[in-house]
């Protein structure tokens, strides 16, 4: 029998406590660096022509989509003083289609349903494949066997070809494209976040929270998700740029709605191409030209994080 020391702690130390409360295990200045390291991403980020460049594209079409009335003084329906099929003038900046409507107007006002449909749906399909991701990719066992199955399955069909099925099937309305497209990315944002959740799993923070008892749920949402974050914001913007290109297909292919004279950037370039052998190219090219620089400002965005995530 021990005599007592007054001196000694109350309770010792517990080996297997892989993170006590003191500071001794450099928890504070490791989250200071963290910090550090965050801050100096975002100034490099700033930095960035290409993000500067991908955030004006991107931020003068957001405000078309937003407040149109702003960029232009006619309505989308509206004829202006040029007779149809006027090429760019004076009284029309981008000429006029075959119907007398202002081409540079509808493009404004075009901007609004693809912005409406592509954002909505890439935000879906993330929080749906970060989910299923993490859980397949920590979990793993027979829950991530059947998901890979039935993933590989939805991967294995083109994605056009799966969305015109779908929407032949379910009807053409907009929540349905906005879901449709959403399920279609759900596989390959799962797949890629499930790689990354496999990685993170073996590593040895995830192995200390285990052995303090954490429970799955715990693991999962505080300590996995957030190293997984950068990941995640990319796949976000890489999605948004191919939901982009989904949505202007469909509605080229007429599948976004009932009404032809809404603008939309898909629907006018569908309803002016056949023109361009009559040398009447400003309808069609022009809204074709507004759809690649929305989707060429999402990859410059796109591309500066990830160089700042991986600096």
């Amino acid at each position: 029998m021990t005599a007592f020391d007054p001196e000694a702690p109350e309770t010792p130390h517990d080996p297997l406590d892989l993170h006590p409360a003191s500071d001794e295990d450099g928890g504070a200045p490791q989250a200071a660096t963290r910090k550090q390291v965050r801050k100096e991403q975002r100034m490099m980020l700033f930095k960035s022509p290409g993000f500067i460049i991908g955030v004006l594209i991107v931020g003068f079409w957001v405000l078309s989509a937003v407040w149109p009335s702003l960029l232009t003084t006619y309505g989308p329906d509206e004829f202006v003083d040029a007779p149809p099929r006027t090429g760019p003038s004076s009284e029309a900046w981008l000429g006029t289609d075959g119907v007398g409507r202002d081409v540079y107007t509808r493009i404004i006002y075009g901007a609004r349903p693809i912005l409406i449909v592509a954002p909505l749906a890439t935000a879906i399909a993330i929080v749906m494949g970060t989910f299923l991701g993490l859980v397949m990719g920590y979990y793993r066992g027979w829950v991530d066997e059947i998901l890979s199955r039935i993933i590989e399955a939805i991967l294995s069909i083109p994605v056009i070809l799966m969305a015109i099925l779908v929407v032949f099937t379910f009807g053409r309305s907009r929540p349905v494209v906005i879901f449709t497209i959403a399920i279609l990315f759900v596989p390959a944002i799962t797949r890629t976040i499930r790689s990354a959740a496999i990685a993170e799993s073996e590593l040895d923070y995830v192995t200390s929270a285990k052995m303090r008892g954490e429970s799955g749920v715990f693991i999962v949402s505080r300590e996995i998700l957030p190293n997984v974050t950068g990941l995640v914001v990319v796949e976000l913007t890489v999605r948004l740029g191919y939901a982009v290109f989904t949505y202007a297909t469909l509605a080229f292919l007429g599948l976004v709605g009932t009404n032809i004279t809404t603008a939309d950037w898909g629907i006018d370039v569908s309803q002016n191409y056949e023109q361009i052998v009559r040398d009447v190219w400003w309808p069609s090219i022009f809204p074709a030209m507004a759809i690649a620089s929305l989707v060429i400002g999402v990859n410059l965005i796109t591309d500066s994080i990830d160089k700042a995530l991986k600096s």
